[in-house]
């Protein structure tokens, strides 16, 4: 037995759009059945119709109003193109409000200004986040030293980190990072009292350190050890100037990226075997 033949849809391939020219014809389309309208070509529009008689129409129609466009009549296997076309599609931000595709649903992490460095408004917080995710932490284990607010261990556990692990000497400081965790459901960390210098601490793939140059020069073979082999550090917490010193103290890491905003540096190595 063969199988049955897919669907079929009566669609013009567009091409010769002027940026006028295309607000117009989306409005003219409106009369004439469109089901979608697939913009995401760099040649030109694709446009599904739900009848051939509505996408012979529309045809006539552009070819009289729009004498400077290209259409071809279509017919399209019905292979989950809406999907696909759909697929380009990211969030969009009105006001308050967010409305996004299921793929491309932004992280949000809630966080109470508190005394606890990581409000997510200093370059430094930013440049972290922005590593976390071009690390992409998904299935690894990531630690957080001198943690803070919590902030970038909550959002390496919303990323998709098997394990959270942050630590910060400051009790008042850790206290706020429990409570910014419990505002973020969906979170798991271990939240940990302690010096990094001298807390047992099991190593991890993805090392955060986000904390001043001067500790980072000193206690950098703390954090190599802490960090796995072929894992990452990401420091940050120094400015330009310090930037040759903090990365001279990790000769045994290779530097795999370096970013910078409001002359604070961010830079991720990784641990050679």
């Amino acid at each position: 037995m063969s199988d049955a033949p897919y669907r079929t849809w009566p669609a013009l391939q567009v091409s010769g759009l002027s940026e006028p020219a295309a607000d117009l014809l989306q409005a003219d389309l409106l009369d004439f059945e469109v089901e979608a309208i697939d913009e995401s070509a760099a040649d030109g529009w694709r446009v599904f119709f739900r009848t051939t008689a509505s996408r012979d129409q529309a045809l006539a129609h552009m070819r009289r109003a729009f004498p400077g466009v290209t259409a071809t009549p279509l017919a399209i296997a019905d292979e989950d193109w809406a999907a696909r076309s759909q697929a380009g599609l990211k969030a969009v931000t009105v006001g308050g409000i967010i409305v996004a595709p299921p793929w491309d649903v932004p992280v949000t992490i809630v966080i109470q200004p508190s005394m606890g460095f990581g409000t997510g408004h200093h370059a430094t917080t930013r440049l972290c986040l922005a590593a976390l995710q071009r690390l992409n932490v998904r299935g690894r284990d990531v630690l957080d030293v001198g943690t803070g607010s919590g902030v970038l261990a909550i959002a390496a556990s919303r990323l998709g980190a098997a394990s959270a692990r942050a630590c910060d000497d400051d009790q008042d400081a850790v206290q706020a990072a429990w409570e910014n965790l419990a505002l973020n459901p969906g979170a798991v960390v271990t939240m940990l009292v302690g010096d990094f210098r001298s807390l047992q601490l099991e190593s991890a793939h993805i090392v955060l350190a986000n904390i001043t140059g001067a500790l980072l020069v000193a206690t950098a073979s703390r954090l190599m050890e802490l960090t796995s082999s072929n894992g990452y550090l990401v420091l940050s917490g120094f400015q330009v100037h310090e930037e040759d010193e903090v990365v001279a103290a990790f000769p045994t890491a290779a530097a795999v990226e370096r970013f910078e905003e409001d002359g604070w540096v961010s830079v991720a190595l990784r641990k050679k075997e």
